[in-house]
């Protein structure tokens, strides 16, 4: 916390010498933090869309936007999957690749849901015992996901590597019988097409209609095999164009790429390989999933093809996650509830005096285009949670009104604007973290230890209320896996351990 102290003492320094103290940062503070200086504020969002009556004094008091924090939702889990993975290999991941936001949306979470589409707000906090910090938790959450036989027919273009490195067993071999698994389970009314990519990309397999085709798909792959270099750019490119050619309309229509992403032939710049297919993304909504697999994995890569391909990844390491993803998960979640989904934290200035956004790195959105529709966001489906978590510091013995939290979404048919939000008063945050509900606290292990992965032994720039050593929280998650009875919280138990055997 001596970060945010020496920050605060020199803005005093600064207003004592007579300087006027205006914002520039806003979201642009690639720290995630922001120092909330004037008193003219109000803390709350900007007026409602459309809301004629927003009063001009409401304007004023936004013209500094140190007390907003705006970020694209995510969905992503990767990263969380990669360094289980890693620790599970018996080395650290590399910090570049621990992504906080994935660690904590890896989670189970009890928000309430919407009756219908849209998302659910919920803000929530304790105090952590570090002086006047705590931690608050922004909740989004959509609809439960409707049974299979409800949601709109599916047109899945599966994008696969067969490189040479896919025959690492637990790659190509578990993506096989994983797809195999899932191909049983999908509805008649649904349609799978296939394309394998080595040094160059090839469609296997048309869109096909599983209704009487389920044997011949079965047959494609159970006769993928393994070829030459990683030209990923030609197969996402082959990929959507089959998916275009195999459009179906009324379905949703979606490519999924499965590979270990570490490209090298052809282009491997995902901006790039975007631009190529941007055509294919804007005209006919087509979203991509990222498929992760391998204990070498080209994490930046697939990432932002995820990101900005209006879609998210996961990574799978065993057969028992992979069947989740592909038997689970994805048949249950194809359907789409929201897309460019934005989310917009205001924080009470006479209440809060600084904050900082755990992760969502690369998720921020500048202040001023919470409501530009044309500002790229996170698409989300049925069955989803997301949760952003913030350290935040109050002003001593402040009361009232905290922080309310706005989100933003667009009706994936007609593209229409909604929005939906949520407030926390101070004298609504717990009195500590252990007073806590329990997924408030899985929340907390969660991103301390991403942060502890990410920072290493800077104890300068840690979460507050972060406990001093790995098996500290390895002793938290267990307990927390005894309390909430659930297998992925004693996994995480289990990750955070192997860290402090490795350190040790």
């Amino acid at each position: 916390m001596e970060r945010y102290r020496t920050r605060k003492l020199l803005l005093a320094l600064t207003a004592a010498g007579g300087l006027l103290l205006t914002a520039c940062s806003g979201s642009g503070d690639s720290s995630g933090g922001s120092n909330i200086a004037d008193r003219d504020i109000s803390g709350l969002p900007a007026p409602a869309h459309g809301d004629e009556d927003a009063t001009s004094e409401q304007d004023d008091r936004r013209e500094d936007p140190d007390h907003l924090s705006t970020f694209a939702l995510d969905v992503d889990t990767a990263s969380y999957g990669y360094a289980r993975r890693a620790l599970a290999d018996g080395r650290f991941p590399d910090p570049s690749t621990v992504r906080p936001e994935e660690f904590v949306n890896s989670f189970r979470q009890d928000y309430e849901r919407p009756d219908g589409d849209g998302f659910s707000v919920t803000v929530d906090g304790a105090r952590t015992g570090d002086e006047d910090w705590s931690l608050v938790r922004v909740g989004l959450a959509t609809r439960t996901s409707e049974r299979t036989g409800e949601r709109p027919p599916a047109a899945l273009t599966f994008v696969i590597d067969v490189s040479g490195s896919m025959a690492e067993p637990g790659r190509l071999d578990l993506a096989q019988e994983s797809l195999s698994v899932m191909t049983d389970r999908l509805r008649d009314d649904d349609s799978v097409a296939i394309v394998t990519f080595s040094d160059e990309a090839e469609t296997v397999l048309p869109m096909t209609r599983l209704d009487g085709h389920r044997d011949e798909i079965h047959d494609v792959i159970s006769e993928l095999d393994i070829r030459d270099s990683t030209n990923l750019g030609a197969g996402v490119e082959t990929g959507y164009e089959t998916a275009v050619e195999g459009l179906h309309k009324g379905a949703t229509n979606r490519v999924v790429l499965v590979s270990d992403a570490l490209a090298n032939t052809g282009d491997t710049d995902a901006d790039t390989i975007l631009e190529r297919i941007s055509g294919e993304r804007r005209e006919h909504g087509i979203t991509l999933f990222g498929v992760g697999v391998g204990s070498d994995y080209g994490d930046a890569l697939m990432e932002r093809l995820a990101d900005k391909g209006d879609g998210h990844t996961v990574y799978v390491s065993d057969e028992d996650e992979a069947r989740k993803v592909f038997c689970e998960e994805l048949p249950r979640n194809i359907d789409l509830t929201a897309r460019d989904a934005k989310a917009q934290v205001a924080f009470d200035p006479e209440t809060v005096e600084e904050f900082r956004l755990v992760g969502y790195d690369n998720r921020r959105v500048a202040d001023e285009d919470f409501r530009d529709d044309r500002v790229d966001g996170g698409e989300v489906g049925p069955g989803h949670t997301v949760t952003a978590l913030y350290a935040v510091r109050t002003e001593p013995g402040a009361e009232g009104h905290l922080a309310t939290a706005t989100v933003r979404w667009l009706d994936p048919d007609t593209r229409d604007p909604h929005e939906e939000t949520g407030d926390l008063e101070t004298d609504a945050l717990h009195d500590s973290l252990r007073a806590a509900p329990s997924r408030f606290q899985v929340t907390a292990v969660a991103a301390y230890f991403a942060d502890t992965l990410r920072s290493g032994d800077d104890r300068y720039d840690r979460l507050p209320g972060a406990p001093d050593s790995f098996a500290e929280l390895a002793g938290r998650a267990r307990a927390l896996a005894g309390t909430t009875e659930d297998r992925a919280v004693r996994g995480l138990a289990a990750a955070i351990e192997q860290a402090d055997h490795r350190r040790g």
